[in-house]
């Protein structure tokens, strides 16, 4: 099947392309042309000025849809991939907070299986957990957390192949051969829910830890101890220039002020947006959060005691608005951040990431206000607005 979208504003890696037209066949984006002449036999959707951009590529969220990836079903997973689909999200990397063996045991087989399916959006598995410092465990289950342990990580790496990346304090003992091993398998090792100053963050880098999870969340800052003043894991950060992060652009988690800093400190190359949404994201009406003590209050999922913020409600395109409302950040780099970044730091930007001959044909449609219009997963129309 021959599709051919026309009349928009394209955002291409070259920049913004006007008066041309993405062609789709099947699941494929065939060409992207500065001509947009009528293909005979082609599907024509016509997407009025709007703009005609990657889909976004997630790759920190815990569900959606009222379901959580940690229940580890597979109905689980389809509906929050579904759920997120409808806001953007074309493929994604399911994230699992700190669990029990059993529990990411059952997670890494349903992973296993739907990767294998054709046109999947499941890209591959990452694992915020449970090697994480106790003392910013945040809203992660503190009786899960542990230091690294080889008896354990290994068996799980070695029977599976969806572990795209696994989170950890690079402070703990044991972290930093957990990172090189991570690494000599292809999984990516990210810095989070850590205490981790200078010398622990490059001894990281060193290792393999080229990525930060959920950036400037649990994680300090600069501080003092007693009368000295220290660099915390943020500056640390901002010092190794070759180290990507991610933020959640939800406007709460980060400030748009701060969103605005990372930014312009890292850079579109160096810095994804994420969700890290939960259950609650993406659905209609009420739903409760896999994690019982959680509750949604002030449009961002917290602890109920009011100590940490507990994940978000956001999508993509809640991303994209804040990036470029509150956080004044052109268009196209908020774009960019939602679908190239984290294309190029998950190393799928081969076939994701871009409106590309030959790539996946994952694309949305936003009008001015960025709302999403319509959606094609896989060269399918998922949610489309366009005519309503």
């Amino acid at each position: 099947m021959l599709t051919q979208i026309i009349n928009g504003r394209i955002l291409t890696p070259q920049g913004w392309l006007k008066d041309g037209s993405v062609i789709l066949r099947d699941n494929k984006i065939l060409e992207v042309t500065n001509s947009d002449l009528a293909i005979i036999g082609a599907e024509i959707i016509d997407v009025k000025g709007m703009n005609v951009v990657p889909g976004g590529i997630e790759m920190h969220v815990h569900g959606g849809g009222g379901r959580d990836f940690q229940e580890g079903t597979e109905d689980a997973f389809r509906t929050a991939v579904a759920a997120h689909a409808k806001y953007g999200t074309t493929s994604m990397f399911p994230t699992l907070s700190s669990s029990t063996v059993p529990m990411l045991e059952k997670a890494i087989e349903t992973c296993d299986k739907l990767m294998k399916e054709p046109d999947t959006p499941i890209l591959g598995l990452h694992l915020e957990g449970h090697y994480l410092n106790r003392s910013k465990a945040g809203a992660q289950m503190p009786e899960w957390i542990k230091n690294p342990d080889p008896n354990e990580y290994i068996p799980l790496v070695e029977s599976s192949s969806c572990i795209a990346r696994w989170d950890a304090a690079p402070e703990l003992p044991g972290a930093l051969q957990f990172g090189k091993y991570c690494a000599s398998k292809g999984i990516l090792p990210s810095i989070a829910h850590t205490c981790a100053e200078y010398s622990d963050v490059k001894a990281a880098f060193n290792a393999g830890y080229t990525h930060v999870t959920h950036f400037y969340n649990a994680m300090p800052g600069f501080h003092n101890k007693r009368e000295y003043k220290y660099e915390g894991t943020v500056e640390s950060v901002y010092l190794i220039d070759d180290m990507t992060i991610e933020c959640v652009a939800d406007g709460i988690h980060v400030p748009p002020t701060i969103l605005r800093m990372a930014y312009k400190i890292k850079g579109v190359e160096r810095m994804a947006l994420i969700t890290d949404a939960l259950a609650v994201a993406a659905i209609d009406g009420d739903a409760s959060a896999f994690d019982p003590r959680v509750v949604v209050e002030d449009g961002v999922c917290k602890l109920s005691d009011r100590s940490a913020l507990a994940g978000s409600i956001a999508t993509t395109d809640r991303l994209i608005r804040v990036a470029v409302n509150e956080a004044e950040i052109p268009l196209e780099d908020a774009v960019r951040m939602c679908s190239e970044t984290p294309a190029h730091i998950m190393n799928c930007y081969d076939r994701k990431g871009s409106l590309s001959r030959g790539k996946d044909a994952d694309i949305m449609v936003l009008d001015n206000e960025m709302n999403v219009r319509c959606v094609w997963q896989m060269g399918k129309i998922v949610e489309n607005t366009l005519f309503g």
